[in-house]
């Protein structure tokens, strides 16, 4: 039977990331994908105009409906949850679907600042939801929120990543995966399995170029390839893999908006073959 991931996060009708990646991702990885919309944007907030449909108070009630249908999900997978209420929303998903995998993409900052949208009780709240995870994938700046440290706190060695994954691991979830590290030239994914005590990084060559919605991309290809039973490692190495080659793409072409995403379209036969 085809796999189903639950997939909540915001849509844009204009910039490649949250559900407007995740759909077309999931599906060539052969999982459905079946959206739970938080809001509606025209486009998505890094453009300087856009419009924006709020859906936080239907949330719940769409949650039920998929409950009374009787539909169950092997994974849960949450992207930007604006709100404290749409935080709660998510947690109330998990309780009644208490066989899913979850993987959560606790969004609350980066580059070493919080998001002007989140206060310290959004932060406790969403640490709440960490502890309901199997999998999270923080970047830096929101793993250190999550553990009550200094945003813009930096680790400079292995020694110091593998202890604060250790750290988050003990919050709840067995698997971390910190998002975007950079090293020199070099841009990794610091991943931690408290099962085995597997750590590794996963890394590629960094051209210094900014592409909205390369994290949503991420995270839905190893949402993906871990619902469908494939190893951590090669998860973490096809998604990292696959963002290298449509970012190399997308930094060749003439007064390409950073706002518009990678041209990830181009590369989804390199994921419905695996």
């Amino acid at each position: 039977m085809q796999k189903k991931i639950a997939c909540i996060n915001d849509i844009s009708g204009i910039g490649k990331c949250s559900l407007t990646v995740a759909l077309p991702i999931i599906s060539a990885l052969k999982c459905q994908c079946c959206p739970l919309p938080t809001s509606v944007l025209s486009s998505q907030t890094g453009y300087p105009e856009y419009t924006f449909v709020d859906l936080t108070d239907s949330m719940k009630k769409y949650i039920e409906t998929w409950n009374s249908l009787g539909k169950n999900f092997d994974t849960i997978y949450s992207g930007f949850l604006g709100s404290l209420e749409q935080i709660k929303s998510v947690e109330y998903l998990i309780k009644i679907n208490p066989s899913s995998f979850v993987i959560v993409d606790p969004i609350l900052g980066d580059l070493g600042e919080i998001f002007p949208i989140f206060s310290q009780e959004d932060v406790e709240e969403m640490k709440k939801l960490v502890r309901m995870a199997n999998m999270i994938t923080p970047n830096l700046t929101e793993a250190n929120l999550l553990l009550g440290k200094k945003a813009d706190e930096k680790y400079t060695s292995d020694d110091s990543l593998y202890e604060i994954c250790k750290e988050l691991s003990k919050l709840g979830p067995e698997t971390v995966i910190i998002t975007g590290y950079i090293e020199e030239d070099t841009i990794y994914n610091v991943c931690y399995n408290a099962t085995n005590e597997e750590f590794f990084k996963v890394g590629n060559f960094y051209n210094k170029q900014s592409f909205s919605g390369t994290g949503d991309i991420f995270t839905s290809i190893v949402s993906g390839l871990i619902t469908r039973g494939f190893e951590l490692k090669k998860a973490v190495t096809v998604a990292t893999d696959f963002i290298k080659k449509a970012v190399e793409y997308t930094s060749k072409l003439d007064n390409f908006d950073r706002n518009d995403g990678i041209m990830f379209e181009l590369f989804l036969s390199d994921l419905t073959s695996i």
